[in-house]
């Protein structure tokens, strides 16, 4: 199975090739980030969530530069960071989830909140 590293150096490369600055400038930087936490801690192969907390932490910032000037150069390097990222749910789904695992554990007070964390931190056949 292929790693998000070895995806992201692949789309690099196919960013090159094709001229698409915006995303292979944006995959360079990643791929920078990557090597140089890889050289701090003595690793050859970041696991795909440390490099997910990387495209996580360069989203933040990119949303943060959008926010104060709306940078439609930013807007397409998050929309290209984004696609690394699993999808993030809504605050329905959310909700929906909480909900149903509320009545799967028949929870009726908030004292019961330990069997709500109990199950959804639980492995279970949804997953």
């Amino acid at each position: 199975m292929e790693t998000l590293k070895q995806k992201i150096s692949e789309d690099y490369v196919s960013a090159f090739k094709s001229g698409d600055k915006i995303k292979k400038n944006l995959l360079g930087v990643v791929k920078g980030e990557i090597t140089t936490i890889e050289k701090n801690t003595n690793s050859e192969n970041l696991a795909d969530v440390e490099v997910a907390k990387i495209l996580t932490k360069i989203a933040k910032n990119l949303k943060e530069t959008i926010a104060a000037s709306n940078s439609e150069e930013a807007k397409s390097e998050l929309s290209v960071v984004e696609a690394y990222l699993p999808k993030q749910m809504s605050e329905l789904e959310i909700r929906t989830a909480v909900e149903q695992i509320i009545v799967e554990t028949g929870a009726k007070t908030p004292g019961e909140v330990g069997k709500v964390c109990l199950l959804y931190t639980s492995p279970s056949p949804r997953d």
